[in-house]
């Protein structure tokens, strides 16, 4: 294929993407770019680091986030979703339609966060802005600090973590009064057991 209709098809496949239509998988091999030159807006310190929070929820280790690897990045940063939410955030930014997150996919999520171009409460929204640092201005040993404490920020105004609180505040009632029916149900026991045995 001519490089011209190359681009041309790649470029109307982004559209077709950006828009919400339905792509098929592409059958034209993107042209392979170091992401360091491709990603310019961010700095190699901070590709290393998103490549280290990549690689620390890719538990398969083939270099992609499936859907349930995901989910649990979702889980362990404060900020869980449910499935069609999940699969909402895999779509925004699967460029190649096999419905999983490689690493150039994953600093998509960035250069969108950066751009402006994230629903504001979305998942990407929470996952960039949990995950996102800049090293130059922290430095590497307060990576760590940095991401707890924007976690902390984060739980606080999680919807989806008041909404599991509720849940267990509820089970926990309900395991309560489950507790005193049958308390209540062994002192009328005991009390029927000895009028029977007075009677007798």
């Amino acid at each position: 294929m001519p490089a011209d209709a190359e681009l041309s098809s790649l470029l109307d496949r982004r559209q077709a993407i950006n828009e919400g239509r339905p792509v098929a998988p592409s059958a034209v091999a993107a042209p392979r770019v170091s992401v360091f030159t491709e990603f310019h807006e961010l700095s190699r310190r901070e590709i290393r680091e998103y490549e280290a929070t990549f690689r620390r929820y890719d538990e398969g280790k083939d270099g992609y986030l499936c859907i349930g690897e995901l989910k649990r990045m979702m889980e362990k940063l404060g900020a869980p979703q449910t499935h069609l939410g999940l699969k909402a955030m895999i779509k925004e930014v699967d460029e190649d339609g096999d419905d999983k997150i490689s690493f150039r996919e994953f600093l998509l999520i960035y250069r969108k966060a950066r751009a402006g171009e994230l629903t504001e409460d979305s998942g990407l929204s929470q996952l960039a802005a949990l995950t996102e640092i800049n090293v130059e201005e922290v430095g590497v040993e307060g990576a760590k600090n940095f991401f707890e404490a924007k976690i902390e920020e984060l739980r606080k105004t999680s919807k989806f973590e008041d909404e599991i609180r509720q849940e267990q505040e509820q089970r926990k009632r309900e395991e309560e009064e489950k507790a005193q029916r049958r308390a209540m149900f062994k002192q009328r026991a005991a009390i029927f057991q000895s009028g029977s045995m007075q009677q007798t």
